[in-house]
């Protein structure tokens, strides 16, 4: 028998506003709305954008040893992470696979972590299992998340109040919005400046309709957010990476904190540290993720195997789309290590014809973050 789907506190606004519901992560989610998915990214792209990311999952840890209890389980540098500062992160298994990808707030008394929807639950019980008895594990259940993204969403936010003007990317602050004190991050998901915004499930259509009164702003569903995300290369856990993949494989070292790689105290400390750590030092693993354009205009989606020029299957498409800022055919997935240089040509099976793709360094348009 299915699982009922679960539903987000905006989900009677979702269906007012005409959105086409689909499953996805076990909650009923907007894919799109009346504009349509490509209308949606370009609007995102150009003004501002307002996502229900409700169905994420959102924790709190508290306790004197938190930073070090979480630090012990990701390969990110957390007890140094300043108050009012977020960070990405991901949980890794002892084979130095990734469990999970997720962000990580200073509140100052508490660490804010938000999970990805899908893996919710094993991400709660991860922590029960490894958490020591000093440090509290909080789940948020009364509070929903938004995210308003694109280059007019400060200019939007900062008429409910000024303050998140001055916010810079990854920052993190507790402010009123309409009276309501919300948790906002200025970071997100589409490459775009923009805010995520913690809100109590009660007063988050009262927020939700303010913005969309805004004549800059416009829902966008899962649709348009994922090829908002793919186009600045960004990855979707359980298809980009996974507990198969670990960090060097999937071209994350920018996510690994350089005092948990380079000698010293803090090096190492996390699950799987050995082999991620040999994978750094020898710079030998089997496979890359990398970014793919196509050089035609049909869409490589994934699960494409992928081929080299002699017709050996040399990877795999995890995701693919048709970019509609770039103007083509955008997608990531895994090749050989020898053949994931930039310029390198491959080949995708789409419907049994071999559709050409040219390795390409990500992300495939510019990251508009405001960094100040």
């Amino acid at each position: 028998m299915s699982q009922e789907l679960q539903v987000t506190p905006l989900h009677a606004l979702h269906i007012e506003m005409g959105a086409k519901m689909v499953p996805f992560a076990g909650y009923d989610m907007p894919v799109q709305y009346a504009l349509g998915v490509r209308k949606e990214h370009i609007h995102c792209r150009e003004s501002a954008g307002l996502f229900d990311v409700s169905h994420m999952g959102q924790l709190r840890l508290h306790g004197e040893n938190a930073a070090k209890a979480l630090e012990a389980l990701v390969p990110v540098d957390i007890i140094d992470l300043p108050t009012g500062k977020q960070r990405y992160a991901f949980f890794t298994n002892e084979q130095g696979g990734i469990l999970d990808d997720l962000m990580v707030t200073n509140f100052g008394d508490h660490l804010f972590v938000v999970v990805n929807a899908a893996c919710k639950e094993q991400d709660i019980a991860h922590l029960k299992a490894n958490l020591p008895e000093d440090v509290t594990l909080e789940l948020i259940e009364d509070r929903a998340l938004l995210a308003l993204q694109g280059p007019k969403a400060a200019e939007v936010l900062a008429r409910l109040n000024p303050a998140v003007k001055d916010m810079i990317f990854m920052d993190a602050i507790t402010l009123d919005l309409m009276g309501v004190e919300c948790l906002i991050s200025r970071s997100g998901y589409t490459g775009e400046d923009g805010y995520e915004i913690s809100v109590p499930a009660d007063k988050s259509e009262a927020l939700a309709r303010e913005l969309l009164g805004y004549e800059e702003v416009e829902w966008i569903g899962l649709g348009a957010r994922d090829s908002l995300r793919l186009e600045c290369g960004l990855c979707l856990y359980g298809h980009d990476i996974d507990t198969t993949t670990t960090p060097v494989e999937a071209s994350l070292l920018w996510g690994i904190s350089k005092p948990r790689r380079a000698d010293g105290e803090r090096a190492g400390g996390f699950p799987g540290a050995d082999i991620i750590l040999e994978q750094i030092a020898t710079k030998d693993v089997a496979r890359k993720r990398v970014g793919l354009i196509g050089l035609s205009k049909a869409p490589v989606r994934e699960g494409s195997k992928l081929f080299d020029a002699n017709d050996n299957e040399i990877g795999i498409v995890t995701s693919g789309t048709f970019g509609p800022t770039k103007g083509a055919p955008v997608a990531m997935g895994y090749v050989q290590s020898d053949l994931a240089a930039l310029g390198t040509e491959v080949f995708a099976e789409v419907r049994g014809k071999k559709l050409a793709m040219v390795v390409e360094k990500m992300p495939f348009v510019p990251q508009n973050y405001h960094r100040g």
